[in-house]
């Protein structure tokens, strides 16, 4: 489940994003809860100037447990970026988070393709990614993008989800699911 940013999110938000298994891949890090505040009412003001667009995640009793962000939009193509509270991995909230915010994305905000960067060595991260049927390795197919998020170091591979294979994958998943119900009829 998503909802939009706001402040009173930030100490829940705060204590979990300090976890060390989740600071370091945080793309906006706070080392204070008055500094997450900040930052938290940057992204707010930034979403309601249209450059980027974020969302808090929340449990099945919506309890803020982590954000999900396109940042950088240029050109209806932009970053994901996306942090869950260390007591939530492996629950599959990731990944429904994902979905939800895509669908967003795609067919109310007009988004053409999303990019994700995952550092080589973040295995968590590439794992996440492997597992979406709709993602694809941009390191060839986006050169430009893939240097620029190089520029220092290869540390990182970039993957895109574009809208068409995206949808592609729901109008699959639709008519397999009516397959089945006829099936079961």
């Amino acid at each position: 489940m998503l909802k939009m940013r706001d402040l009173h999110e930030v100490p829940l938000l705060f204590e979990q994003m300090v976890h060390p298994d989740v600071f370091p891949y945080v793309r906006h890090k706070a080392n204070t809860t008055d500094e997450f505040y900040f930052l938290t009412k940057h992204t707010i003001e930034a979403e309601e100037n249209g450059e980027l667009i974020s969302r808090t995640i929340l449990d099945e009793y919506y309890h803020p447990i982590g954000t999900i962000n396109l940042f950088d939009i240029h050109n209806n193509y932009g970053f994901l970026a996306t942090w869950i509270g260390q007591p939530y991995f492996g629950k599959g909230y990731n990944q429904r988070a994902k979905e939800q915010f895509f669908d967003m994305l795609f067919f109310s905000y007009h988004i053409e393709g999303i990019f994700m960067k995952v550092r080589k060595a973040n295995k968590r991260s590439l794992k996440a990614v492997l597992k979406l049927p709709y993602v694809a390795l941009g390191n060839d197919v986006y050169p430009n993008v893939y240097t620029k998020i190089n520029s220092e170091a290869d540390s990182y591979d970039l993957f895109v989800i574009t809208k068409e294979h995206y949808m592609s994958y729901q109008q699959f998943r639709t008519t397999e699911v009516q397959t089945t119900d006829e099936e079961v009829s």
